[in-house]
């Protein structure tokens, strides 16, 4: 009975999978290669984060998903942001180095996630199709949350990636973006060596180079 119904599950899979555009699998591959290169603190996670996410704008338009549509286009900025950022974001206009979220910056975070999901939530249930309104806000609202962190490299960004990557698998996988659903469950894997690739080159910078023993 178990072989039959996974026998049922793999075919579904293997015939969902056939429908994918390829224009939904360059942008799964793009999107996986950005966050890779990202968790290993490379600057060419911007650029490529920037062609997976013109690709998003099309495919999450067309299933009526217009908060995460949206978002692409602030993720775009942002990106072109953070890559200047890290270039010269710390002292004296040098490379930026990985940061703890600030007390004032965690406020401030929840505060625009509760207030864009309240009010994008209300607009996309009351004037268009939106199929999750205030689920696709509130991704959408902590998702440029944490791009804001990851532009700023600091550490906790990867936190809020794992809280959204756990939304999204579930609500893209009932829009059938299933290679897209399929990427956020490897997104999880990715934010969670995100963060300890992160936190161990964080723990390093902090500990300051090594002094050499008094002979």
């Amino acid at each position: 009975m178990l072989l039959f119904a996974f026998s049922e599950v793999q075919a579904m899979v293997a015939q969902a999978l056939r429908g994918t555009t390829p224009l939904e699998w360059v942008a799964v591959l793009t999107g996986f290669a950005c966050v890779w290169l990202a968790a290993r603190e490379s600057l060419l996670n911007f650029p490529t984060a920037i062609v997976s996410c013109v690709l998003y704008i099309v495919i999450y338009y067309q299933k009526a998903l217009y908060a995460d549509s949206g978002l692409q286009v602030m993720f775009i900025a942002l990106s072109a942001y953070g890559w200047y950022e890290w270039l010269y974001g710390g002292r004296g206009q040098t490379p930026l180095a990985i940061a703890r979220t600030t007390p004032a910056e965690w406020g401030a975070g929840a505060a625009f996630i509760a207030v864009f999901t309240a009010g994008f939530g209300y607009y996309l249930g009351h004037r268009t199709d939106s199929s999750f309104p205030y689920l696709d806000s509130f991704t959408t609202g902590t998702s440029l949350v944490a791009q804001f962190l990851l532009m700023r490299k600091r550490l906790e960004n990867w936190w809020l990636w794992l809280l959204v990557d756990v939304i999204y698998v579930p609500v893209l996988w009932v829009k059938e973006l299933y290679p897209t659903s399929l990427l956020y469950a490897l997104y999880l894997g990715l934010a969670a060596y995100g963060y300890w690739q992160w936190r161990q080159q964080w723990l390093k910078e902090q500990a300051g180079p090594a002094v050499p023993l008094a002979s």
